[in-house]
């Protein structure tokens, strides 16, 4: 993207040619690369998840430039790193907008991070993506034109694995949730799941960083459920179910949850790849074809088995590529109308039936995969089984409940 020096530079350059007569070259458009900036924690405790969505989009990268870039220009990633915190996340956005001249942000894994960029890229009017921040308010309550989602909401998550949940286990549970965005909405989503099935629950919210789990632990004992929910994510999960089979408490109750994510699981004991969870894509699905393909693709040239945030990379940047193609331009409001009920073709869904960006909220519509947690099996990637695809406009329920009332620029 050509920004205002640029282009006084370039008319200097052709007013002084002109005057002594000499040869100039002004730098076409077409020589600029399309700029994407992406802000995600790679450190801090939810750093594993982000380098997967950072390896996911830098995998798609290679592979746009490969086929011709976006609009016939090459496309340049540059990453940028929140350190888990709002105030750099900020400004970190603002540094890729204003100085770098990203034509699109991607970001965060963190859902207050996330609903912060937004503020700043809505007030830019800079195409938004949101890869894995899930809190329901991005595309509910605070929705806005510009800011699209890839991963589930809350509720989405929520309401997929409940039925299965219930039916297993029983209608007792005990949460363990971390005190920011996205652990008030994805418990609030599961209270009322569950309290609409019946059911009852205790629970503890602890800080997102939290290390020591024993005080909460003796409580879920105490309070003896059917099912314990393991709200917590990247590093602190991982501490968490660490601690729960020390204490030997897989044998007093179930495990279960939204997301056990495969960064997460293969970092644990044998005895804590347990339960019944969600994952928002899993690789093993040999009957469609372009999954096959795309994941021994991406072994080769990773050297690992892509998990749901490799994909939700992948899917960010080939989904800028395809609404830059319909709506011929770069502009963010032009990307945005281009995305609406815009649907993903096999090779980037990668996975069966219909995926869709839904034009009331911006959700993307994917499949919902439930299903079991166990120690690996066939290989060291083998450690879910998916007992049940459920459609995301299922899960997601309509537009009007989500509380979104999207307002486009005049």
């Amino acid at each position: 993207m050509l920004n205002r020096r640029t282009l006084i530079k370039s008319s200097l350059v052709l007013g002084a040619s002109q005057v002594i007569g000499a040869p100039f070259v002004v730098k076409s458009l077409a020589d600029e690369p399309v700029k994407i900036g992406m802000v995600n924690p790679l450190t801090g405790v939810l750093a594993a998840l982000a380098q997967s969505e950072v390896d996911g989009a830098k995998y798609a990268e290679a592979e746009i430039n490969k086929k011709g870039g976006i609009l016939g220009r090459q496309v340049q990633l540059l990453i940028e790193d929140s350190a888990n915190d709002v105030g750099t996340g900020v400004q970190k956005t603002r540094k890729l907008i204003d100085r770098d001249n990203v034509a699109v942000i991607l970001g965060d894994v963190n859902s207050g991070i996330a609903y912060a960029m937004s503020q700043v890229t809505n007030e830019k009017k800079i195409f938004h993506i949101v890869p894995g921040g899930h809190t329901d308010p991005i595309t509910g309550t605070n929705c806005k034109w510009n800011v699209f989602r890839i991963c589930n909401t809350t509720s989405m998550d929520a309401n997929a694995v409940t039925p299965e949940l219930v039916k297993k286990f029983g209608k007792k549970w005990f949460f363990i949730t971390p005190d920011y965005a996205y652990g008030h909405s994805l418990q609030d989503a599961f209270v009322k799941a569950l309290t609409k099935a019946g059911g009852t629950y205790e629970g503890d919210m602890l800080p997102i960083n939290a290390t020591d789990f024993s005080a909460t632990l003796i409580k879920a004992k105490a309070f003896k459920p059917n099912v314990l929910l393991n709200n917590m994510g990247g590093l602190t999960q991982i501490n968490c179910m660490k601690q729960f089979t020390q204490f030997g408490m897989q044998k007093d109750m179930a495990l279960g949850g939204a997301l056990f994510e495969l960064e997460t699981v293969k970092a644990l004991q044998p005895e804590a790849q347990a339960g019944w969870w969600d994952m928002e894509w899993w690789w093993n699905q040999p009957n469609v074809p372009e999954v096959v393909k795309f994941v021994a693709d991406y072994r080769a040239a990773t050297k690992k088995t892509p998990s749901a945030r490799d994909w939700f990379g992948y899917v960010s940047m080939h989904s800028v590529r395809l609404a830059a193609e319909k709506a011929k331009s770069l502009e963010g409001p032009k990307l945005a109308m281009a995305m609406e009920d815009m649907e993903l073709p096999p090779d980037v869904a990668l996975q069966a039936g219909k995926v869709r960006y839904r034009a009331g909220d911006h959700e993307l519509m994917p499949s919902i995969f439930v299903g079991e947690v166990h120690p690996p099996k066939a290989g060291p990637d083998d450690v879910f089984t998916i007992a049940e695809a459920v459609p995301g406009d299922t899960a997601a329920g309509p537009v009007a409940d989500t509380g979104c009332k999207m307002t486009h620029p005049a």
